[in-house]
């Protein structure tokens, strides 16, 4: 049988890529890391090496990372990572460029960097960070400072659950205004994942 490929991804991106294998557009093992070591680059970077590190050893595939560039800070981290064989990352910046299709489209559609773009996962992820700053007692306000110097969040919808999410992004208390929703849908990702892939067959020699 032939070895699949497995994706490494942040489970900030859990839904979509599950959705993705459900509907039978990828076919591939998948690991996911917890997108809550994103509130410290040292944390991530060593649970990213010690998942590298068991994939390699369990896996006969291509290795896919999904996509920690510029969430190991922008120094390089990620380049390390991806000199063992077998292992290539997606043409994204984040896990918000991935979902508007990599090759930094994040940055084309937020120029300036003042707008917060929002999928699924990453409304979770912005609950546990608040709610960790509460249990350490950090009051409201330097909470919402956490979002100074953003003009509003944009909701970004892959799974056709708009009204839920807007719901979720009110109980967040940024005291950001929430702007149109931007309706994307999990076919940019399909896209970067498979192609991804298709780079790691190379790099390993899988391909003709």
């Amino acid at each position: 049988m032939k070895a699949k490929p497995c994706l490494i991804a942040c489970s900030v991106l859990r839904e979509e890529i599950e959705r993705l294998v459900e509907q039978g557009d990828l076919d591939a093992e998948l690991v996911f890391g917890s997108k809550h070591f994103h509130m410290d680059y040292g944390l991530l970077e060593k649970d990213l090496r010690q998942i590298i590190k068991k994939v390699l050893s369990r896996f006969l595939g291509e290795v896919i990372l999904v996509c920690w560039d510029l969430c190991l800070s922008p120094n390089d981290e990620m380049k390390t990572l991806t000199e063992e064989p077998g292992v290539v990352k997606v043409d994204a910046q984040n896990c918000v460029d991935c979902l508007l299709g990599g090759k930094a489209k994040s940055s084309e559609a937020d120029p300036d960097h003042d707008l917060l773009f929002l999928g699924p996962g990453m409304i979770g992820f912005f609950d546990r960070i608040q709610e960790k700053a509460r249990q350490e007692n950090i009051d409201e306000a330097a909470l919402t400072n956490l979002f100074s110097g953003l003009k509003g969040i944009v909701p970004l919808d892959t799974l056709g659950e708009v009204e839920k999410h807007k719901v979720e992004i009110e109980t967040m208390h940024t005291s950001l205004t929430t702007l149109e929703t931007k309706q994307i849908g999990i076919n940019n990702l399909k896209q970067i994942l498979l192609e991804a892939i298709e780079r790691g067959k190379r790099k390993t020699g899988r391909n003709p």
